[in-house]
């Protein structure tokens, strides 16, 4: 609530009642990134919450500052085994448990980012007749966004096209962090100790890394350090980093980058996986990048996010078994003049103010209108 105060023209004081939204999303960062971005312009005027798994989103929410409510909900393996048996009765709890949250929460919105995580809180929205919208990340839509799809008031996608395979479809983009538009290069060669003499390389697979994008890089390293200085955000999983001596170029490597803003300021061209919010951030920061697609333990979704780009001129595409070339794929892109010319010129945007655009206009149409 917003206690407002006395008012002498209206002769009282009066309570305005912010509006509840409950996001939701889970199973990777891909998932939970994108709702912190929204819930940081929302937090102020609006009550945010957030429902998912014991995964990853319960400590990136809960380290935000966020409240959050855990519901176990059960992931499909994409293979046949005895664990995809026990679904029906795990998810069958998981939609009494998350109804019995959003009936004692009464969210005036629920807003779905996708992944397994999400669908018993779409479930007990719609239950409740509580409007429902979910925001596709990728080309193709995942599983949860077309079991979900006839819950919700709107799917948003990122990609137009995405759009038009939903009667309910309506492209807005990729909402991206605020804080990652806000990097400054200046800074951000001083705070990794880069002296800006060569090009700088940023290279990253993820949270955890990427062992298969580390082992080419290390293999690299030699060729890469003749032209580029690195920084390299190896993940958790990387526990030896290989002795670098007499090269031209700078070696920074760090576990982990919680200031993605920084980084990206820092970079004259990435080797990253090509997850959709990556992507879309490179773009909308005009960096020239080349992509690793993951592929195993994948549906393919960033491979087809990769391709389509690519299609346009605005990404490279090394696919994992082309690793070995790593460094001469590196060196294409860089002195590719006329790719990092389409890039700079591209004109994709971050899609987060359309997206906040739908939120408050299917708060609007509420039934009940504003509590005052």
């Amino acid at each position: 609530m917003i206690f407002v105060p006395f008012n002498k023209k209206a002769g009282r004081a009066y309570t305005v009642f912010m509006k509840k939204i409950l996001f939701t999303g889970g199973g990777s960062a891909g998932h939970v990134v994108p709702n912190l971005a929204l819930m940081h312009e929302l937090r102020f005027s609006h009550e945010v919450s957030y429902m998912g798994t014991g995964g990853i989103e319960k400590g990136l929410v809960e380290g935000a500052g966020y409240p959050f409510y855990r519901v176990d909900c059960p992931k499909l393996v994409r293979s046949l085994c005895l664990e995809n048996f026990k679904i029906p009765f795990a998810l069958h709890r998981a939609k009494r448990e998350a109804l019995e949250i959003v009936t004692k929460l009464q969210p005036d919105l629920v807003f779905s980012k996708g992944g397994f995580a999400s669908y018993p809180a779409v479930w007990a929205a719609h239950r409740l007749n509580i409007p429902v919208l979910t925001h596709e990340s990728d080309l193709s839509a995942g599983l949860c966004t077309r079991l979900i799809a006839r819950k919700c008031r709107y799917v948003l996608t990122s990609f137009p096209e995405t759009a038009l395979k939903f009667k309910n479809g309506k492209y807005v983009g990729s909402p991206v962090r605020r804080e990652v538009l806000a990097g400054e290069r200046g800074r951000s060669l001083k705070k990794y100790g880069l002296d800006g003499k060569t090009p700088v390389l940023l290279i990253f697979g993820g949270g955890s890394g990427s062992r298969a994008i580390n082992e080419a890089v290390f293999s690299a390293l030699p060729t890469l350090l003749d032209t580029f200085s690195i920084l390299h955000l190896t993940g958790s999983g990387q526990a030896h980093i290989p002795e670098i001596k007499n090269k031209r170029g700078q070696y920074v490597p760090r576990a982990f980058e919680n200031d993605m803003g920084s980084a990206y300021a820092a970079a004259d061209l990435v080797l990253s996986r090509a997850g959709s919010n990556t992507v879309f951030e490179l773009l909308a920061l005009k960096k020239p990048a080349v992509l690793v697609p993951l592929q195993k333990s994948s549906r393919g979704d960033q491979l087809e996010n990769a391709r389509y780009f690519e299609r346009q001129g605005l990404v490279k595409v090394l696919p994992e078994g082309e690793l070995p070339h790593l460094s001469e794929k590196i060196s294409d892109a860089y002195g590719d003049a006329a790719f990092r010319e389409r890039v700079n010129s591209c004109k994709i945007e971050s899609g987060t103010e359309a997206i906040l655009n739908v939120i408050s206009e299917t708060l609007q149409t509420q039934a009940g209108g504003a509590r005052v």
